[in-house]
Order: C-alpha cells, then sequence, then structure tokens
C-alpha cells in the first residue's frame, strides 16, 4: 500500500524525524489560505502515489499568493503518468545548503532490510547507482533495526562535519525503525537536507507498506486512498486477484505468479508489451475470470488478451468453462488467445470448439499469436 507525501512525513514526524510544517489542500483558494498562514515562499507539491511529480511539473516554488493560486490550480487535476492529482501538499520552503538520498527497502538476494545512503540527494537514486555508483552506502539490517555504530557510519558517508552527522546518524536510526515498526517495503527520505542554519530536514517521504501486514496495522489500513489508486487494482484487490497495470497493449490473463512472470517476459521477448500482471491463483470461478476479464477490456491500451493456462490441480475444463461463462457476461470484441495445457485439456479443447473457438497448447506460438492480433488492432 503507497502512501501519499503527507501520509508518510506523518509517519516520520511520530517517529522523531524532524518534517517541515505542512497541509493539505484541495483548492486553489485552501492553498492560498494555508500559504498565508505558513509563509512565503511556499512549496506546492502535487500529492499522487506514484514518482515523477517534479518532471511533471507537479512541484512548484512560490513567492506570491498570486503565484500561489495559480500554480496550486494548475496543479490541482493535472495528470501525472495516468494519475490526476486531487490534493496538493503546501509546505515552507527550505533554504537547502545540501541534500542526501536515505531509504530503506528490502535486499530480495539476502531477504534482509538494506538501508542505503547517497550524499547525490534530490534525484533518481537508480540514476546514481547507474552513473555513480561509489555514491552509495549499503548496509544490511537485522531485527534489532540499525545499530548506532552503523548509523555513525553511514552518517560520515554523507557529511563530514560532526554537528551535522550527530543528527543524520538519529535521522537514519529512526528511519531504520519506522520501516520495522510500521512493516514497510520501502521507507525513503528523498531529499534528507541540511540547511544552511545546519538543521536536518526530510523533505520528502516516499513509504510503502506491506499489504500483508495491514492487519497488524488498522490504522495504516485506514491511510489507504483508493480514490488515488488504479481502479483496475482496486477491483482486483477486492476480487482476490492480482494485478499491476503496466504500460503495453497485451492483456494477460495467467493462473500462477510463475506463468505470469514466464508470460510477460516470453511477450516482450517476441517483441511484444504486456499491458499488466494478471493472477488469477488456480481458481476456475466464473466470477473471478469475469472480473479478470472486465479489468483488462476496460482498459482502451489492451488490443488483445493472453489467456494463458497450464492445468494442474486446476482443471483446464473447468477453467474453460469459466473462461465461457465470463465471456458470455461482458461480450467483449477484443481478440482474445488462448492457451490451456495439463489436467483435462482435450475437455477444455471440446469445449471450446463446440463455441468456435480454438485453444493452442505451445506458448511461444499463443505468444507469437497474441502479438500478431494486437498489431492487426492498432
Amino acid at each position: 500500500m503507497n502512501l501519499h507525501e503527507y501520509q508518510g512525513k506523518e509517519i516520520f514526524r511520530a517517529a522523531g524525524i524532524a518534517v517541515p510544517p505542512g497541509e493539505v489542500a484541495k483548492t486553489a483558494d485552501e492553498a492560498v489560505a494555508i500559504a498565508g498562514r505558513l509563509g512565503y515562499p511556499a512549496v506546492v507539491k502535487a500529492q499522487v502515489l506514484i514518482g515523477g511529480r517534479g518532471k511533471a511539473g507537479g512541484v512548484k516554488v512560490v513567492k506570491t499568493p498570486e503565484d500561489m493560486a495559480r500554480e496550486a490550480g494548475r496543479i490541482l487535476g493535472m495528470d501525472v503518468r495516468g494519475h490526476t492529482v486531487h490534493k496538493v501538499l503546501i509546505t515552507p520552503s527550505a533554504d537547502i545548503d545540501r541534500e542526501y538520498y536515505a531509504g530503506v527497502v528490502l535486499d530480495r538476494k539476502t531477504e534482509t532490510p538494506l538501508l542505503m545512503v547517497s550524499p547525490a540527494g534530490g534525484i533518481d537514486i537508480e540514476e546514481v547507482a547507474h552513473s555513480t555508483p561509489e555514491k552509495i552506502l549499503r548496509i544490511h539490517l537485522d531485527s534489532r533495526g540499525l545499530p548506532d555504530y552503523k548509523a555513525r557510519e553511514a552518517a560520515r558517508f554523507l557529511d563530514a562535519r560532526w554537528d551535522v552527522q550527530k543528527q543524520l546518524a538519529r535521522v537514519l536510526v529512526r528511519l531504520a525503525r519506522v520501516y520495522r515498526d510500521q512493516d514497510c517495503s520501502l521507507a525513503e527520505i528523498n531529499p534528507l537536507v541540511v540547511t544552511k542554519k545546519g538543521e536536518v530536514w526530510a523533505l520528502d517521504a516516499k513509504v510503502v507498506i506491506d499489504d500483508n501486514a495491514l492487519d497488524r496495522h488498522p490504522d495504516l489500513a485506514e491511510l489507504r486512498d483508493l480514490g488515488a489508486e488504479d481502479p483496475g487494482e482496486v477491483e482486483a484487490r477486492e476480487r482476490g486477484l492480482s494485478y499491476v497495470r503496466l504500460d503495453g497493449t497485451i492483456g494477460c490473463v495467467v493462473n500462477g505468479a510463475g506463468l505470469a512472470m514466464a508470460t510477460m517476459d516470453l511477450i516482450q521477448y517476441h517483441g511484444g508489451k504486456p499491458a499488466n500482471f494478471l493472477d488469477i491463483g488456480g481458481s476456475s470461478n466464473p466470477d473471478k475470470v469475469t472480473a479478470a476479464m472486465n479489468i483488462l477490456t476496460r482498459d482502451s491500451r489492451v488490443r488483445a488478451v493472453l489467456f494463458n493456462i497450464f492445468g494442474g490441480i486446476t482443471r483446464c475444463d473447468d477453467v474453460a468453462r469459466g473462461l465461457l461463462t465470463a465471456l458470455d457476461r461482458i461480450g467483449t470484441k477484443t481478440p482474445i488467445v488462448i492457451r490451456l495445457t495439463g489436467t483435462n485439456e482435450k475437455e477444455a479443447r471440446d469445449l471450446l470448439s463446440a463455441r468456435g473457438m480454438t485453444a493452442l497448447s505451445d506458448m511461444d506460438e499463443a505468444v507469437r499469436a497474441v502479438i500478431a492480433r494486437a498489431a492487426e488492432a492498432a
């Protein structure tokens, strides 16, 4: 579950990490009133659950109420990589001396939390890792969090000034504690800054909570902003589907996460672009299949759909019945390529053949076919 910046900052503030004051506005008039209380120059920041706000023009420094009214009005309602801005955060502008990066993420190779810090803050950490990897220090954590001596090591890597190091070390220990205590999959500050007065502030907050831990955090679960999430992902979660929207044109309905990943890789290998990750699990429930197809066919970018099923415990004939029932319900005209193999494969083919539909058994053949159908529909 992604949190908005202002929500992440409240979590940081509660953990003792210094963040600047700020309030959320839903209209330009509210933004002007808030800036009047907090003072100018002020920053207006789009609140969307995706990165790239600054590059899209969703973060601006303003010096007058007239500028605030204009910029807040412009940002509210703008599109940031497919996400509409409904709220803006108004916060005082900081007098920055230096910018750093600090983040805790799960290292899947070692299966442990990883603290990453860099003196090159304010830019994408991926770009730093690619162009100047020597500017990133990585420290693996354990269940105790970040020990003080490791925090001091990281602080020295960021800044040579002793008075700044002390503040940075405290922030890093508390950031690691937030990651652990709130069951995060990401807790990031970019930029973490020191002002010209020598004060350390978290000017941004990116916090992602592990969905599987929300039962332990009902207070965090209430922070979920359904209106800011992709409608397809919201529906998929409600229907028990695993769905992630991507940027391609070929929809995928697959049973099993491993097969779904392999399907997307093969589509990419053969020159196509998957429009989604969608795992219906081991279910042949027509309601789940209908929900999956509804989600994909509502996506205007999807030109063709690959239905890729490997029948193990799940029987292919049950899946075929679910698919036929789903197609009867939604009546889609989107081209569909079906690949079925495994348990009761022949029975499934007979069911589909009776309705004038053909099921392939070779995965490469099916992927090439759906790519061709998508190209025809372009």
